[in-house]
């Protein structure tokens, strides 16, 4: 129950067309058949295809059983390709990259989010330069540095990390190191974004509200059903007073 479940329940809703949560206008549109049917359908695996303990995982206890050659899926960001093709890695050269599944029947909901899809969700780094720092103009200088081509290029190749620069995904040096940043292109650059600029400083409560609602599917507490709606009514009362 934490914000990486967040990211995951948003891409199995999104891909059943059940909608992205809170739409980008504001509307919450959670509580729709579609949705629920998405979260039932995870908490079906659990016991089943993924073990009980994934209810405690964050991105590294998925990763650390993935790399140890005891799974044969992991979702995960495009880090955990470096690291699993690192020296002493269990699943070297032995792992592919692929988008995710989309869900339900195919034919989606267009009141509820538009047709099914692989959806996945939004990452991001972000830099910023405190109004309080005293060393401004380096620190700028410094997120100038981070963000230009030579070292998103190096972060790429040596790490998998996402490059901003459109460029770089037709980089030949990326493209031999990270073959998937050139198959996968048009998944990243659709990704599914978390509600956080129309939510503002709520998405934090928001976030907290659909992780929880979602955990609580995945461990037998609620239905679907039960969950989304419960839902639309903690996030309406949120959106009252903050959005």
């Amino acid at each position: 129950a934490y914000e990486g479940l967040t990211v995951n329940a948003l891409e199995w809703v999104a891909s059943h067309g059940g909608g992205a949560l809170v739409e980008p206008d504001g509307e919450i549109s959670i509580n729709n058949p579609r949705a629920a049917a998405a979260l039932d359908l995870a908490a079906s695996w659990v016991g089943d295809i993924a073990p009980d303990g994934v209810l405690n995982y964050t991105e590294e206890e998925a990763r650390g059983v993935f790399q140890g050659g005891n799974a044969v899926f992991m979702r995960n960001w495009p880090y955990a390709w470096s690291l699993a093709q690192s020296e002493g890695s269990e699943v070297r050269d032995k792992v592919g990259v692929t988008q995710l599944p989309a869900g339900g029947d195919g034919q989606g909901d267009a009141a509820s989010g538009g047709e099914n899809r692989s959806a996945a969700g939004l990452g991001g780094w972000n830099l910023a330069v405190s109004r309080y720092s005293e060393n401004p103009e380096l620190a700028v200088d410094l997120v100038a540095f981070l963000t230009g081509h030579d070292e998103q290029k190096r972060r790429a190749i040596a790490g998998a990390y996402n490059p901003t620069l459109e460029a770089l995904y037709q980089d030949e040096e990326v493209l031999e190191a990270v073959p998937f940043f050139g198959e996968l292109y048009d998944t990243f650059v659709n990704a599914v974004a978390r509600p956080s600029a129309v939510t503002g400083d709520a998405y934090g409560r928001v976030s907290n509200a659909f992780f929880s609602a979602s955990h609580d599917v995945l461990s037998g507490s609620r239905s679907g059903e039960q969950a989304v709606a419960d839902l639309e009514r903690e996030l309406s009362r949120v959106k009252r007073r903050n959005w």
